[in-house]
């Protein structure tokens, strides 16, 4: 049985990397006591797919999870979300869990964008920033590099916005992604497009978009 578990990763957790948050989650479900399933073979391995990397220093508001466990739903005594939370460390919080499709697509390949709220830590120039987000939105192209190799920015921006400020007032953009392999965006090369600099925000991974959804 296939599990689909959309959950948030915050505080310390925002500095914990691709991989060993595959390792923390395989030790949630240990503690959980749901009976995980193993890849077959010379080297098995737990069965668990996590839709995208976040990069350290990240927050993710609804990253996504899928993995397997050997015995059908009703074979427990409550929900899944119920099951896994108290097993779950400090600033990791499920919101939802969801049996789908046991031979659907690797998690991976259903990622089609993702979007991303970005607090930016210093006031600046609320026109200007405005302005400079038109100006990127309006280009037909942005050749930029990415380790040795050029590629366009522009057709990796799905949509660009500044949005109203938070309760400390401070501007905030929204942006969407677009996240295939090999057509992957970037917010902090949105940043830097804009001349804003990296280190003076925080970004927040706000959605993860699967194929055939909206």
């Amino acid at each position: 049985m296939r599990l689909r578990i959309t959950f948030s990763k915050s505080g310390a957790l925002r500095y914990t990397g691709h991989l060993d948050l595959h390792s923390l989650w395989e030790r949630t479900v240990r503690r959980a006591g749901l009976p995980l399933a193993y890849t077959q073979g010379f080297h098995p391995g737990p069965k668990i797919q996590l839709a995208s990397a976040l990069p350290l220093g990240f927050i993710g508001r609804a990253e996504i999870v899928d993995l397997w466990i050997t015995e059908p739903v009703n074979s427990f005594d409550h929900p899944f979300k119920e099951i896994l939370q108290p097993a779950a460390p400090p600033g990791l919080v499920i919101s939802s869990v969801e049996v789908v499709d046991e031979h659907s697509p690797a998690l991976q390949t259903q990622v089609v964008s993702a979007e991303y709220e970005v607090t930016l830590l210093e006031a600046g120039d609320g026109a200007g920033l405005a302005g400079g987000i038109s100006a990127l939105l309006d280009a037909g192209s942005l050749p930029r590099e990415r380790r040795g190799k050029t590629y366009d920015l522009r057709t990796l921006i799905e949509s660009l916005e500044l949005l109203p400020g938070g309760g400390s007032g401070e501007p905030r953009l929204h942006m969407r992604l677009a996240a295939r392999a090999g057509a992957t965006g970037r917010p902090e090369e949105v940043l830097d497009a804009l001349g804003i600099q990296f280190e003076n925000t925080r970004i927040e991974r706000t959605r993860l978009i699967l194929q055939g959804a909206e």
